[in-house]
């Protein structure tokens, strides 16, 4: 590698791990330098409570990286989610006055008129995402350049999220010395290293299913169709167990990973499992089955919930590609089960793998590094201004230009 090699940095700073992904951009793709992982800290229930701890994080885990890449981080690319992120519909026009042949900047430009929309204070934009232009009253074009029209609209999605939060995300990055080249809507990022072109045209819902928090994007078409923030997460399942079994958050995250599952039926079920008890305390055991029917209604809340957003976009039996989760909470046993049971289309873990990242480890190919995989091929993109490898063509091509 040259001194003269673009980076592509991701950072996911996670409420419970914060992950660095160091890419440098060859011969027009992504070879994977190194990586960082590093306990999160600054969080408490997906806000941000203490910039300085969640600086402190950052930094841990982007030198984790540089010590494995032996490069020096300038600037990333960081995600963002939680539960003040929000999806809805706009539509920008552009009036011609006469016949006219559109181009790509008159495409961008009624794009820009549909992100001029009064937001709620506090709130500010994220992302504006096209998905289709109406041509002289004619809807469906997806790449009307070189069509003739006096009067072109833009249909978008546009993401929405809490200035303060991405406010604080920002000044948390800069007191670790990184300069943040965008933030990105997490499942999006996670879109990007999980899902190729035609999963996305034909319909597919990626589920980031995190610690504290669990957002969704959804697509149809080559275009984002829905990006919503969903209120029940992983956590919710850790705070369950802790309250009927009287133990500490702690133990009830280590029940859940050592012998939960989402579905009754996948596990010997009637086995007995202890129960961590206080020093003055005799042991306890507990039926396994009453530990996976908590985690059962939760997954399948958490799936109605998703079941709820698609119905409000009209995607609820569209879903020809099936649905993606990724984050930690993905790891659980039997989420892709429930999933299938409750949204009735096929389930499965997305993650990045060699084809989209050059070397990338096999010890990475798993839903918790999905999303930082995908923040890299994003800031790649922002510097090369070509299409990731998996980035679908078309539309998202008018977001960066």
């Amino acid at each position: 590698m040259n001194k003269h090699s673009q980076l592509a940095v991701g950072v996911d700073a996670g409420s419970s791990r914060t992950r660095c992904v160091i890419c440098v951009l060859e011969n027009g793709g992504l070879r994977y330098l190194g990586h960082g992982l590093a306990p999160a800290a600054g969080w408490f229930r997906s806000r941000i409570t203490d910039p300085d701890a969640l600086s402190a994080s950052i930094h841990a885990a982007v030198a984790d990286a540089q010590r494995g890449a032996r490069v020096q981080v300038e600037s990333a690319t960081l995600g963002i989610g939680g539960q003040e992120i929000r999806g809805a519909q706009s539509r920008g026009l552009y009036e011609f006055g006469r016949p006219h042949e559109i181009s790509a900047d008159d495409l961008a430009y009624a794009v820009e008129n549909a992100t001029e929309v009064r937001l709620e204070r506090g709130r500010m934009l994220l992302h504006a995402l096209p998905q289709d232009f109406t041509l002289d009253g004619r809807a469906g074009f997806r790449k009307p350049v070189h069509s003739i029209c006096s009067r072109l609209e833009a249909n978008v999605h546009i993401v929405t999220g809490a200035q303060q939060e991405h406010q604080a995300l920002l000044a948390a990055a800069h007191m670790a010395h990184l300069a943040v080249e965008e933030t990105v809507f997490e499942p999006i990022a996670a879109a990007y290293a999980c899902l190729n072109p035609e999963q996305r045209a034909e319909g597919v819902a990626v589920v980031d299913f995190g610690i504290h928090s669990t957002n969704l994007a959804v697509y149809s078409g080559d275009a984002l169709a829905l990006a919503a923030s969903l209120p029940v997460s992983a956590d919710h399942m850790t705070r369950d167990i802790a309250a009927i079994f009287k133990v500490t958050y702690d133990d009830a995250e280590c029940l859940k990973q050592e012998y939960g599952c989402a579905l009754l039926g996948l596990t010997a079920d009637s086995s007995l499992i202890e129960v961590p008890s206080a020093e003055d305390q005799p042991p306890r055991e507990a039926r396994r089955s009453q530990l996976n029917e908590i985690l059962e209604a939760r997954a399948e809340e958490i799936f109605q919930y998703v079941h709820a957003e698609l119905a409000r976009v009209g995607m609820e039996r569209s879903l020809h590609e099936g649905i993606v989760l990724t984050g930690a909470g993905a790891l659980l046993n039997g989420m892709c089960d429930v999933a299938e049971m409750v949204l009735n289309c096929p389930a499965g873990n997305g993650f990045a793998t060699e084809e989209d990242i050059g070397g990338w480890p096999e010890s990475l190919q798993t839903p918790e590094w999905t999303t930082v995989a995908g923040l890299a091929m994003y800031s790649a993109k922002l510097k090369s201004h070509k299409t990731p490898q998996r980035e679908a063509r078309g539309l998202m091509g008018l977001v960066l230009k």
